[in-house]
């Protein structure tokens, strides 16, 4: 049995980042990855770069006179060079550490301080001071009558898999995931329809915000049915038929590809968390504590798998966590962490950070609206993309910014100014007075905060 000071089981980014520093300090680790096609974590292999690659794909089609067809198999192609050259490089990035050994193969805890490692070739065991449990998430398949048996169907990852472009591509759920898909794949020129089982439309956005995001990708020949529910699938016509319940009324689709954006649940089977003290809540995340450390004083969950904001830089965020408690004075913590950004990319991006209306309302807070749409921006005029609306929220008394929602051009860019104010405490006029370059999207804070009274 070998010994290591750290075993990290799963090669995300907490991971990853964690792994280098362990190294950097003189201690050896062992990462231990399930899949050689998984090297660098979920995000640069089927989720964040990949799909961000193909929704860029996607927007310069717009622009191209190639047919759709042939767009969407070369965006797959670039696709798959682009995880390629990622997956190569963070393998290397830190095999070629003499500190680190990179272990493919499946892990399961036999107890709290020994993991068993079932390889292609073998089955060896090893023992650490320290282990974390950074194995991400995995689809959840809802109980549809007919999918297990119905052909055509995808989850977010098989779908970027597919060589040909769906010409009706049906999608079950109205999440983040759902939107940025239907985006892309109408952008690539499919004719799309999403079953939404929620009561509304993008619930935690203000009504606003989510009818204009709807209204826009309305005219991108989506078709959005809100509170509808999957019944049925089964294969027809070398395509598939969802049959689904919409206000009180029975309706069916036809579709040649199903996607499957249900959300995500913790990865955890498999593990052998049951031979270990550590525990797992309701729904299925590892239990911890705001040192992310779980009920297992020498284990630790990082990323997905703990329940946190299923983001790559909150996975990176945990690291940070870890390494300020091993190596620092201990005192970053789950606690410190507030006002996460985030984006969905749909075309134009959707990005928030901090409160919407809904939520200032909830904890009785004074505030402000002030908003404007994005077709007065000049650089959204340059880029040729007019669509959206960016809004915030201000505390008129204290200057306070509250928070804020831009459905606009480069959001998620300009997303990131708006946190770094609020984090530093500066006041909304910080923003509206702010010299940015021109012409620029953040410059357009200069006029959304000058909407203050």
């Amino acid at each position: 049995m070998k010994k290591f000071d750290a075993v990290i089981i799963g090669f995300g980014k907490g991971g990853k980042t964690l792994a280098s520093e362990f190294a950097k300090n003189g201690k050896t680790v062992a990462v231990i990855e399930k899949s050689a096609k998984m090297y660098g974590g979920t995000c640069i292999n089927i989720a964040c770069i990949p799909t961000k690659s193909l929704v860029h794909s996607a927007e310069k089609r717009k622009y191209l006179t190639t047919s759709k067809e042939e767009s969407y198999t070369k965006a797959i192609h670039q696709k798959d060079e682009l995880t390629d050259f990622l997956r190569n490089k963070n393998f290397h990035m830190l095999d070629d550490q003499e500190k680190i050994t990179v272990i493919t193969g499946e892990a399961t805890f036999i107890s709290n301080d020994k993991v068993k490692i079932k390889t292609a070739e073998d089955q060896l065991e090893v023992t650490a001071d320290h282990f974390f449990i950074n194995t991400g998430s995995t689809p959840i398949i809802p109980p549809i009558e007919g999918l297990k048996d119905a052909e055509f169907v995808y989850n977010s990852t098989t779908l970027q898999q597919r060589k040909e472009l769906p010409e009706k591509l049906i999608i079950i759920g109205g999440g983040y995931i759902g939107l940025e898909f239907a985006s892309m794949y109408a952008n690539f020129g499919s004719e799309v329809t999403i079953i939404d089982g929620n009561e509304q439309f993008l619930p935690k956005e203000d009504r606003d915000m989510a009818d204009e995001v709807k209204k826009v990708l309305e005219e991108k020949n989506i078709t959005i049915e809100v509170n509808a529910k999957a019944e049925s699938v089964k294969n027809q016509s070398g395509g598939v038929v969802v049959t689904y319940k919409t206000n009180n009324s029975m309706k069916e689709v036809h579709g040649n590809a199903i996607l499957l954006a249900t959300g995500r649940k913790p990865n955890t089977e498999g593990l052998g968390l049951e031979n270990t003290s550590v525990e797992v809540n309701d729904k299925g995340a590892v239990v911890v504590d705001d040192f992310l450390r779980t009920t297992a004083n020498n284990i630790w969950a990082i990323g997905d798998v703990n329940g946190g904001p299923q983001f790559t830089y909150i996975s990176l965020d945990d690291f940070r966590i870890v390494k300020n408690q091993l190596f620092g004075d201990g005192s970053y913590t789950k606690k410190e962490r507030k006002n996460v950004p985030y984006s969905v990319f749909i075309d134009p991006v959707l990005s928030h950070v901090g409160l919407n209306e809904k939520m200032a309302k909830e904890k009785g807070l004074e505030y402000q609206v002030v908003s404007m749409p994005a077709a007065g921006i000049p650089r959204a005029r340059i880029v040729e993309q007019t669509e959206g609306y960016l809004k915030a929220l201000v505390n008129p008394r204290t200057k306070e910014i509250l928070g804020c929602t831009l459905f606009c051009a480069e959001s998620s860019e300009v997303i990131n100014v708006v946190r770094v104010a609020i984090e530093a405490k500066l006041p909304y006029t910080f923003l509206r007075d702010t010299i940015f370059t021109h012409p620029t999207m953040s410059e357009s804070l200069n006029d959304l905060f000058s909407k203050v009274d």
